[in-house]
C-alpha cells in the first residue's frame, strides 16, 4: 500500500495543473525576461566590445528566459547600481534581479522581495596596495577603505572593527566604479567588497600586480537571485532554473552532451530532469522540457563558472561553490 500511495502522490504532485502567475503572463506577453545586472564587473555582467552581455550572471539570465521562453537570447538586460537594484525590482521595472546581491535577514523580510536561490558563496574581503607591505588585515590599522554607500559592506566593516579593536575609517561612494575610481586614486588604502568583485577590480586595475587581496574574510556572503513577493511561480521558476544549472553539472550534462542524453540516457533521474515521462513542468506553467532548454542553450553549472568566474575567467578557485559530492556547498533539491 505504501508504494502505490507513494506513486499516485508522486503522480499527483507532478499532474496538478498550475497557472503561470502575473510575472510569467507578463514575460510571455512582452516577449522577454527583464534582467537586473551590474554593468561594471568583470566575469559577472557587462558588454562586450559588440554589445552583447556576457558573464556568470548574465547567463543566469539567460537561463531564466530558457526555461520561461524557450529562448535563452530573450532577455533584456537592465543595468542596476547598488543603490537602485531593489527599487527597480519592486517598481516592476525588472522581473529578476541576478546581481552581486548577499541574501540577508533585513531584505528579505522588510523590502517586499524574496530571496529564492544562491548561485554564488563567497565572503568580504580587502584589497590593499602592494606598496603598503602589508600581508594581513591587522596590519590595516589605522586606514581608510572605500566601500559602496548604503551597503552591507559598510556595515560588516564597522562590525569587525568593533570586534576586533581595530580602526578603519570607511569612505563611502554612490556606485562601484566609483568606489574603485577613488580607490585607484588613492584616495583610501583598502577596498573592501565580495571576492568577485575585488578579483575583477584588481584585474581591471592598470597594474593588477600592484595591488593584493588579503587572506582574511571578515563576513560570510551567499549571493543570490530575488524576485518580488506575491508571485509564488515566478520564484519557483528562477530558484528551479538556478538548481537545473546545479543539478546538470551533477549529472555530467553539458550543452554538448545533453541532446544524446535526452534521446538515449536509461537513467530514470535523468530522464525525468529532461523531461522524458513525467510532466515536471506542469507545476511550474511550462512546458516539461525546459530544464532540456536551460542546458541545452545556456550550459550546467560548472562550465558556466569556470568560464567566467574560474580558470579560463577570473581564476577564482571554486571553494565552497563546488557541488556538494566535491566538498562545496552546491546542492539542487530533488527532482522528484
Amino acid at each position: 500500500m505504501g508504494g502505490l500511495f507513494g506513486a499516485i502522490f508522486a503522480g499527483l504532485c507532478f499532474a496538478a495543473p498550475a497557472t503561470a502567475g502575473p510575472t510569467l503572463d507578463a514575460v510571455k506577453k512582452a516577449g522577454t525576461v527583464r534582467c537586473g545586472v551590474t554593468s561594471a564587473v568583470a566575469g559577472a555582467a557587462r558588454p562586450d566590445s559588440k554589445g552583447r552581455w556576457t558573464g556568470f550572471h548574465a547567463d543566469i539570465c539567460r537561463a531564466i528566459a530558457a526555461a520561461a521562453l524557450g529562448d535563452a537570447e530573450k532577455v533584456t538586460f537592465v543595468p542596476v547600481t547598488a543603490q537602485s537594484r531593489f527599487t527597480a525590482l519592486q517598481s516592476g521595472e525588472i522581473d529578476t534581479l541576478i546581481y552581486i546581491t548577499a541574501l540577508t535577514l533585513s531584505r528579505d523580510a522588510t523590502l517586499g522581495l524574496n530571496q529564492v536561490g544562491t548561485y554564488f558563496y563567497t565572503g568580504q574581503g580587502f584589497l590593499v596596495r602592494r606598496s603598503l607591505n602589508i600581508s594581513q588585515l591587522k596590519e590595516l590599522d589605522g586606514g581608510t577603505v572605500c566601500a559602496t554607500q548604503g551597503s552591507v559592506i559598510e556595515r560588516n566593516i564597522t562590525d569587525y572593527a568593533r570586534r576586533t579593536g581595530i580602526n578603519l575609517s570607511t569612505i563611502s561612494f554612490d556606485t562601484a566604479a566609483n568606489v574603485l575610481a577613488a580607490f585607484l586614486a588613492g584616495r583610501c588604502d583598502a577596498i573592501s567588497n565580495d571576492t568577485l568583485s575585488l578579483t575583477a577590480n584588481r584585474l581591471a586595475a592598470p597594474d593588477p600586480d600592484a595591488f593584493v587581496l588579503l587572506p582574511e574574510l571578515i563576513a560570510k556572503e551567499p549571493q543570490g537571485a530575488m524576485v518580488r513577493n506575491g508571485d509564488a511561480e515566478w520564484a519557483n521558476l528562477v530558484r528551479w532554473t538556478i538548481f537545473a544549472l546545479i543539478q546538470a553539472e551533477e549529472f555530467g550534462l553539458t550543452r554538448e552532451t545533453v541532446t544524446a542524453a535526452r534521446d538515449n540516457s536509461t537513467d530514470p533521474q535523468v530522464r525525468r530532469f529532461l523531461g522524458r515521462g513525467e510532466p515536471v513542468g506542469a507545476g511550474l506553467g511550462l512546458a516539461d522540457d525546459w530544464a532540456y532548454q536551460v542546458v541545452r542553450q545556456v550550459g550546467d553549472y560548472g562550465t558556466l563558472y569556470d568560464a567566467h568566474l574560474g580558470k579560463n575567467g577570473l581564476g577564482l578557485d571554486r571553494g565552497m561553490n563546488r557541488l556538494w559530492n566535491q566538498g562545496g556547498l552546491m546542492m539542487s533539491w530533488l527532482w522528484q
